[in-house]
């Protein structure tokens, strides 16, 4: 039997919570593992590396993409698997690759599903899995606290994002593999690594976790109208069609802003600044996922 580690936010539940997970793995044969309760998303790392040298060769990650970053920032490169049990409020990850909302399916999943490697992102020296990016989607993201989301789940960032249309728009300038890709205004630069993230709606289209490559998109509309445009594109699964939108993908990019501005990773909010770089680490963590589905 294989080494298993939790991992669990405690301020995330679905189901029967953590009583349900621990009945459900000593079903399954999993009658003691390693076992890392933590309070915040951002204790995560020195659990998950606590877990690799008690030998851990299966790590189960019980939270929403904040905490699901947070471990794969710590476990990279490892070689141990990563199983996703989505209590979060968005769990975009999870449901990019597949894996549902519920404890003993995404057991099972866990402990005998296919193990694939899956590239990350690299932005400013940290790795996330869905998106990252700065503008817009940070600010939202930076004022859809906790609190808010547990009231109303994915409806608080529209509540957040709506506070923040008339906002100043960045000026940016973009290289993208060390060639210049883009110059100009914009309202908010997003990096994909799966197709669909904010709100789960589907942003990057060709984007895929296994490809060796991430997408780019940058939004440059401006006001309620464009807005409005540009959202009901992409609720309708055109976002690439909006004279407000322009994509493309790379392997690695530099993002220089005007002004110092939030950005966010995965969920997760980081303090402001003028400059981004990103990169690809393609195939850097193995997640257990279920090898019927495609993701």
């Amino acid at each position: 039997m294989s080494t298993v580690a939790v991992i669990a936010h405690t301020g995330k539940t679905m189901g029967g919570g953590l009583t349900e997970l621990r009945n459900t793995l000593a079903l399954e044969g999993v009658t003691d593992p390693l076992w890392y309760e933590i309070p915040k998303s951002r204790k995560a790392p020195k659990r998950a590396k606590r877990a690799l040298e008690e030998g851990a060769d299966l790590v189960l990650v019980w939270g929403g993409d904040g905490t699901v970053q947070r471990c794969v920032d710590a476990l990279a490169g490892s070689g141990v698997p990563i199983a996703i049990i989505p209590a979060g409020t968005a769990n975009l990850f999870a449901s990019n690759l597949g894996i549902p909302k519920d404890i003993v399916k995404a057991v099972r999943i866990g402990l005998h599903g296919e193990r694939r490697p899956i590239d990350v992102g690299r932005i400013n020296g940290e790795r996330f899995a869905v998106m990252a990016g700065a503008g817009l989607d940070a600010a939202m993201i930076r004022d859809a606290d906790a609190g808010l989301k547990d009231q109303v789940g994915r409806l608080a960032y529209l509540v957040t994002g709506a506070r923040h249309l008339k906002d100043r728009s960045l000026e940016v300038r973009i290289q993208v593999d060390g060639t210049h890709w883009y110059q100009g205004k914009a309202a908010c630069v997003l990096f994909g690594n799966v197709p669909d993230i904010l709100g789960g709606v589907t942003a990057f289209a060709d984007a895929r976790p296994d490809d060796g490559r991430l997408e780019i998109g940058i939004v440059t509309a401006d006001g309620l109208l464009e807005w409005t445009r540009t959202l009901g594109r992409t609720a309708v699964g055109q976002v690439e069609r909006s004279p407000f939108v322009d994509i493309t993908s790379g392997t690695r990019f530099v993002v220089k802003l005007d002004r110092k501005a939030a950005w966010e990773l995965d969920g997760g909010d980081r303090e402001p600044t003028k400059r981004l770089e990103v990169e690809i680490e393609p195939g850097a963590i193995t997640v257990c996922v279920d090898p019927r589905v495609q993701g």
